[in-house]
């Protein structure tokens, strides 16, 4: 496959997994009685993450977030316009598309055949990569946008986990199918080719 078909397949998968996100954020919320609502977002975006790889993964939740911002009605509730990534919710918009590089980079290291490790190594890909940048921003953009402490950002924060832990398992088990049915999808870390060796200089007697 050419440079041109590798990039037009590229474009293609970043736009789909943009679109599965909004799908994921405008399907029925689950109200918590907080200001940040239970969605299928971080499913989509981290499903994007394991299946795409960290560069494509990013670009598909940047593009999805982009869509939103200029108007289109596509976070939770219906939400759009530049205002919802400034309000109090935006942290957890903000660590999107990092939870998904991180995850993407995370499974571009996994080196098993088992199915049962894969989809057990993906699910921590997921859930780390969540911690660490969604639930963590998240709650910053509570303390910071919506003059939470920082325990209550937690005690707000801590209801969406057992939910997670759900929503990967069911991630992993998706990206695994994915990566069994289409292998070139499956991201994996790209080592330097080896230099080839040197020609020996001969020398005439």
């Amino acid at each position: 496959m050419d440079t041109r078909s590798n990039s037009l397949r590229d474009l293609a998968l970043i736009v789909i997994f943009a679109a599965i996100i909004a799908v994921c954020a405008i399907l029925p919320a689950i109200k918590t009685g907080g200001l940040v609502p239970i969605t299928l977002q971080t499913f989509g975006v981290l499903l994007a993450g394991a299946v795409l790889g960290p560069k494509r993964g990013f670009l598909a939740v940047a593009l999805y977030l982009l869509v939103g911002a200029v108007g289109l009605p596509v976070f939770s509730g219906g939400g759009a316009g530049p205002g919802v990534l400034v309000g109090p919710t935006s942290g957890y918009l903000l660590g999107f598309p990092l939870a998904a590089a991180l995850c993407g980079f995370l499974v571009s290291l996994v080196r098993t055949s088992r199915p049962a490790l894969h989809v057990a190594l993906v699910f921590a890909a997921g859930l780390s990569s969540s911690a660490v940048f969604i639930h963590t921003l998240g709650m910053t953009g509570l303390v910071l946008r919506a003059d939470y402490s920082w325990a209550a950002a937690w005690a707000t924060d801590v209801i969406f986990w057992p939910g997670d832990v759900i929503k990967n398992v069911v991630m992993a088990f998706v990206a695994v199918s994915v990566h069994r049915a289409f292998p070139d999808l499956r991201p994996t870390r790209r080592t330097p080719a080896a230099a080839p060796p040197q020609e020996r200089e001969t020398i005439d007697a």
